[in-house]
Order: C-alpha cells, then structure tokens, then sequence
C-alpha cells in the first residue's frame, strides 16, 4: 500500500504505524496528521477514497468524521463565548424562547455541551427529510420533555447534541453552525472542514465503507465481558434510551454516503474535513497556527475543565465530558492526562494536548462498529512513543 506525504524526523513510527494499519487492521482508505507547537509534524494519506471505482485517496480527499464533528461544534460554541456572545450558564430559553416548554425553561445552555440535559431521545422520530431542513427536528426538540431529570445526570446526546447546540449558535448569530464555521473558523483560519458540505467539494468526498456488525443476539450472555453487560443489554432491547438516542429521525437509519445527507447541516455526525483539516483546527485551540489562535489559553482552559464523568446514561459505559470535548479514560483513544477531543463513529479522531501542544486527527473511510478497533490506539501510541 502506497503511502503518501510527509513526517518529521523523530515522527517515523507514527508512519509506522500508519502503514501497518493498512497491511494488518483492515483500513482502506485514511489520513493521519499531527501538529506540534503550530507547525505540521505528521501528514500522511493513502489507500482508496472509493474501492468501488479504485479512486485513489489523494492529498485533499475529504471524510465523513461521524461525532468528532462534535469538537467541531464546540470549538465554535466557545468562541462565541469568548467573544461574549454567549454565557454558558444563561438557560437556553434566554436565546432559544420555545425551548422553554415541557419544564425545561432553567436548562442551562452548558448542558447540552455536557450531556446533562436530558435530550437525548425524542418521544416521536422526525421524518429524515424534514430532519435534513433542521427547523423540524429543533421544534420537536423544544417541545421534548427531558428523559431524566435535567443535571441530575449525563447521557450520550449522539445525535441530537448538533441541533440543540447548533440551534443556540444560529439565534445568537443568524448563521446556521455551518455557516458560522465557515465564515469565522475554516476560511480565515484555513481549515478545511465542513458541517453542510458544498456542491462544488462533493468529488472530494471519501465513499464510507461499512465493516459487518457482530450479532450481539447470538453471543451467549457467559461470553460477554462483565464490565460491557448493561451495554449489551441496553443495545438488545429496542425501547431501551441506548436505541432510542440513536433512532430520532424516520428511518433511523441514515445513508451517510447520500450527497443530500452530506449538503444538510446535522452538526452531531456529518461533519467532512481532511485530517489536515481537524487537526489544524485543534491546533489552533491550543496554540499560535502561522501567527495566529482561534481560543485564548484562559478560553480553552475554561472550556476543557471536567464538567461530569461516570456511567453514561445511554451508552452504559463509563465516560468523561468537559464542555463539548471529551476528557481521556482508560478506553478512549486520546492522548495524555491533559488531553480533550472527540472520537467519532467507527474510528475517526481528533484531539489536542495543550500541555505539550500537540493536536492530533486521523480520518477512515473503513467503518468499524462493535469490535475490537486498534486503528486510532496504534497511531496514538506511536506518538506518545515517540514524544516519551
């Protein structure tokens, strides 16, 4: 597999490693890149951006990045508030009036960042095109009565968590999230990334290629480790809020490969970038990126302080959140103690460590769900290697 761009010297096992996951993980077509201190020290592309036709993956081929879309998000959302447009802890009610129904007039706008709000689930699934138009899908989440009692506890808001925020984001500016990000993150900071992606950049997309799901009905309950049961259990039981969170539009399956799919704004799960892209954008949360920074340090020092962990309501997993960026547990594929960022469905990832300035993207079109996927832990582990 031919492997294409450049690593720093001192960089050469996270190409290693790049390689190996072609030859012996299964990937087919991907991206890494690393920054460190501003300045690119990883940015490697190879295999296929569509098997089907043998299109190869190209230096500015762009990938469906499922969640990391959320870091995305709310990278966006705290540049508001450091512009003081936007007061974290202000109800969402003061900027979004209609979200006040059902009792939820006092839910504080950190707590759709934070998972805490109850609004992961919507009682009557919204038709997926009307879902696509997006004024829909947010009126029906404003009338939404929480599913938990609102800051009592948090719950994966997977794919709801695009519209609440991004909805906040378009009454503050006007702008739809993608457009915000367009006009004031990706074009004057040069990253190429985007939530509701342009006619004019569909040859550039990646085809998603999706891996076979295990049967989780034919593994017998004994062969289930301890620690992921509740999970299983949730994941088998089709009225349980594990499915439900994941089953807002109708059909609650979505062909994220539909250029119609990928032109609409669903800021939770179809963010398209390069791995370039990502990772200069979590370069500039944490450092000067050719002279300038999207966050200041007391921003983002705010930003990725840890506003809950534990058990997640609705995957069933132990997890963390700081506001809008994962933190790192023992299973999350993020870097040091200090790190913050957002994995995304079957193996895409960005994040940055301030403490030592990295920040880090890697983007598949390989879609791996329900097993064991080492893809991003092997990239991860070669550069913390490497940094020692």
């Amino acid at each position: 597999m031919s492997i294409d761009g450049t690593v720093a010297p001192g960089f050469e096992a996270v190409r290693a490693a790049f390689a190996a996951n072609f030859a012996d993980q299964g990937d087919i077509g991907a991206a890494v890149c690393v920054y460190r201190n501003g300045q690119p020290v990883v940015d490697l592309w190879g295999g296929l951006a569509d098997p089907d036709s043998g299109r190869p993956w190209e230096r500015d081929t762009l990938q469906l990045v499922y969640s990391a879309t959320k870091g995305v998000v709310a990278a966006a959302t705290h540049l508001l508030v450091q512009r003081g447009q936007l007061d974290l802890d202000a109800p969402v009610a003061q900027y979004w009036p209609e979200f006040a129904a059902a009792g939820k007039a006092e839910i504080p706008v950190r707590w759709l960042l934070t998972h805490q709000a109850g609004l992961a689930a919507i009682d009557k699934p919204v038709p997926l095109a009307e879902a696509l138009a997006w004024t829909p899908m947010v009126d029906a989440l404003a009338a939404q009565t929480p599913n938990w009692t609102p800051g009592t506890d948090h719950g994966y808001h997977g794919r709801t968590y695009g519209y609440l925020v991004g909805e906040v984001i378009r009454r503050i500016t006007g702008r739809t999230v993608g457009q915000f990000l367009a006009e004031e993150i990706a074009g004057p900071y040069g990253i190429d990334f985007f939530i509701g992606l342009p006619a004019a950049e569909q040859n550039r997309v990646s085809r998603l290629v999706f891996a076979p799901k295990p049967d989780l009905d034919s593994v017998p309950d004994e062969m289930i480790p301890e620690e992921i049961r509740p999970m299983v259990a949730a994941m088998r039981d089709p009225e349980s809020l594990t499915n439900r969170a994941f089953q807002i539009t109708d059909p609650p399956d979505i062909d994220f490969n539909s250029p119609a799919v990928q032109a609409a704004e669903m800021p939770a799960s179809n963010g398209i970038g390069t791995a370039r892209g990502l990772a200069r954008l979590y370069a500039s949360l944490v450092s000067e990126v050719d002279g300038t920074r999207l966050l200041t340090a007391e921003t983002l020092t705010a930003a990725i302080h840890e506003q809950t962990s534990g058990i997640d309501r609705v995957i069933m997993l132990p997890d963390r959140y700081a506001t809008g960026f994962m933190l790192p547990i023992a299973d999350l594929a993020l870097g040091g103690p200090n790190s913050f960022g957002h994995p995304g469905r079957g193996g895409s990832l960005g994040y940055a460590d301030p403490s030592r300035g990295i920040a880090f993207a890697y983007v598949t079109n390989h879609i791996v769900e329900g097993a064991i996927d080492l893809r991003a832990r092997s990239l991860v582990d070669a550069l913390e290697t490497t940094l020692g």
